[in-house]
């Protein structure tokens, strides 16, 4: 499966913006899916992600109550809706899937397929 992101731009702090990841294959809908992001300088660091099974989700305690992860299995397409932007949200987002959830979903080396990364820049 191919992914690609889409939707990064440039918000003024406090607003929003709403990611996409459309998927190349229907079986993207039966996959765990994930957002990371990494800012200039630093490492990549995990943001959201959504069970396959029970649509379970976790977030990152950085973006926990702003960002919400969603899928859309009839577009094989997942989201992130972030909100409240701050200038610290600043990175590139990248989603990305793997074939069974993993305990250690936070960690990139867990995930198996990844998008190119969509830019998001939040102004002050």
């Amino acid at each position: 499966v191919q992914l690609q992101a889409s939707g990064g731009g440039l918000v003024q702090a406090g607003g929003s913006l709403r990611l996409s990841c459309a998927a190349s294959e229907r079986t993207f809908n039966t996959l765990p899916v994930a957002w990371f992001r990494q800012a200039p300088g630093k490492e990549r660091e995990f943001v959201a992600a959504k069970r396959e099974s029970n649509g379970a989700t976790r977030y990152s305690e950085s973006v926990r109550g702003r960002f919400t992860i969603s899928r859309d299995n009839a577009k094989n397409t997942v989201y992130l809706d972030m909100s409240s932007l701050k200038p610290d949200d600043t990175a590139l987002y990248y989603c990305a899937a793997r074939p069974y959830w993993s305990v250690a979903y936070y960690s990139p080396t867990e995930w198996r397929v990844w998008g190119k990364g969509t830019l998001v820049t939040v102004s002050s």
